[in-house]
């Protein structure tokens, strides 16, 4: 279901920077959920790792390693199977 706004100025540069703010705090709250899943395993996060997940803002991506945290034996392997992703 597609996020309605009844912003003030809706269709206006403030409500595009309103909406981008919105996805930037879902990113920030699924990398967060990420990091915190990996440690309450006790898997060892680098600092590779954190950082990349930490400046992530790619939801898609960041819903891909969200479902992949349950199961990853290491938390390198959160991006096995982004081979084609760089970074």
């Amino acid at each position: 279901m597609p996020f309605v706004t009844y912003f003030p100025g809706r269709g206006t540069v403030r409500e595009t920077a309103y909406l981008e703010g919105r996805a930037e705090g879902r990113a920030e709250g699924r990398a967060e959920s990420i990091l915190r899943l990996l440690e309450a395993r006790g898997l060892p996060v680098p600092g590779g790792v954190r950082e990349r997940v930490a400046t992530c803002t790619d939801l898609a991506l960041l819903n891909a390693w969200l479902d992949r945290v349950l199961t990853v034996a290491r938390a390198e392997d959160l991006f096995a199977e982004d081979a084609d992703v760089p970074g």
